[in-house]
């Protein structure tokens, strides 16, 4: 612990970026703009939040980089660990976790992750759905 000015205490935790058998999880986290640690594959999700996540990314055609948290024990661990964060799936944007498939769902329905994505130059399809939709309505 360390103490700061007025008796106020801040706990700190050291974390590494690399698991105990050598998987690298910040180069993974920062090898692509949009990069989900999840259970399964895209292509066949082994469990429920996983394949939302791949869902929401789908309609956005998003590509990304995708880690089976499955194959692999200690890069399932080391995400938990890199992210303090206990569930799969994780989604990170431009290096930073933004957190599990209730979050991202969240910001696909209030319309945050087009503007997420945008910010690190990954433009969402449904911005064009969105301008056809508004065009057609003239």
């Amino acid at each position: 612990m360390f103490r700061l000015s007025k008796g106020l205490r801040v706990a700190c935790r050291y974390v590494t970026d690399t698991t105990a058998k050598g998987v690298n999880i910040e180069g993974l986290v920062k090898n692509a703009p949009v990069v989900v640690f999840m259970k399964g594959v895209p292509e066949a999700p082994k469990c429920g939040f996983s394949n939302a996540v791949v869902q929401i990314l789908r309609m956005h055609d998003v590509r990304y980089e995708a880690h089976d948290v499955l194959d692999d024990d200690d890069l399932r661990q080391g995400i938990k660990e890199y992210t303090q964060w206990p569930t799969i799936p994780q989604v990170f944007i431009s290096g930073e976790f933004v957190g599990g498939c209730d979050i991202l769902l969240q910001m696909h329905q209030s319309g945050e992750l087009i503007e997420e994505l945008k910010k690190v130059g990954v433009r969402s399809a449904l911005l064009d759905t969105n301008k056809k939709d508004g065009d057609g309505a003239k």
